[in-house]
């Protein structure tokens, strides 16, 4: 696993780490996933949770964890949860922050059962995410049925933001639907300072990306001052 910040730009501090699958020397998550079959796709969510969790702790992470799933690999939300809660508990990690990452909501073909998932979790103490919002299934319909706790923007709308005014417009637009249902939000993907600065002034303050920080291989990254100025 790897560990990328997730920063609160007006606070000058990480809030969140992400936890990200990769290989052992560092393959991205796409190489891993794709050796993973359907037969063994709960088994390997459960362990990328599992080894998320106890690695954050070894690692003295105060902040909170967001862990990515994939809710296919979730057959019954309270029944899938136990060896997160039995790791949490055995570790010592509080379960109030744990984040869940919704990723991969284009193979989603059941909207009620990932309503049923978000549901639950927060019924349990733990918060959720939907990832790469406002790209391809990931879009504004999701949001009739899905009840998360934060939006992750996606980087095609971030990207050049401090010179588009379309993208402008389109995330003003964006943070004003969250306020009125209630939704954090965070901007993945910020590579410049002049994104970050737009993204702040616009009422985007969460922002993730390799501006900050890429992710490091089973290492908490720090984030230099100088980068909130």
């Amino acid at each position: 696993m790897a560990f990328q910040p997730i920063v609160d730009v007006a606070k000058r501090r990480i809030v969140y780490y992400e936890a990200l699958v990769r290989g052992p020397n560092g393959e991205s998550a796409g190489s891993i996933l794709a050796r993973v079959t359907d037969d063994l796709m709960y088994r390997f969510d459960q362990q990328c949770r599992i080894k998320a969790i106890e690695l954050a702790s070894e690692l003295g992470m105060q902040e909170r964890l967001s862990i990515n799933f994939l809710p296919n690999a979730v057959y019954e939300p309270e029944a899938c949860i136990q060896s997160t809660l039995e790791t949490s508990k055995r570790v010592g990690w509080p379960i109030e922050r744990l984040n869940f990452e919704i990723t991969e909501t284009e193979k989603v073909k059941n909207r009620d059962h990932m309503r049923v998932i978000i549901d639950s979790y927060r019924a349990m103490g733990f918060t959720t995410s939907l990832d790469d919002f406002g790209n391809g299934y990931a879009n504004l319909d999701l949001l009739t049925d899905l009840h998360p706790d934060t939006l992750k923007i996606d980087r095609e709308l971030v990207m050049g933001c401090n010179s588009d005014t379309r993208r402008q417009a389109i995330l003003k637009s964006v943070v004003t639907l969250a306020e009125q249902l209630n939704i954090k939000l965070v901007a993945e993907g910020v590579e410049t300072r002049e994104e970050s600065r737009c993204l702040l002034a616009m009422g985007l303050p969460v922002q993730q990306g390799f501006y900050f920080a890429r992710p490091h291989l089973e290492a908490l990254a720090e984030i230099d001052d100088a980068l909130y100025d």
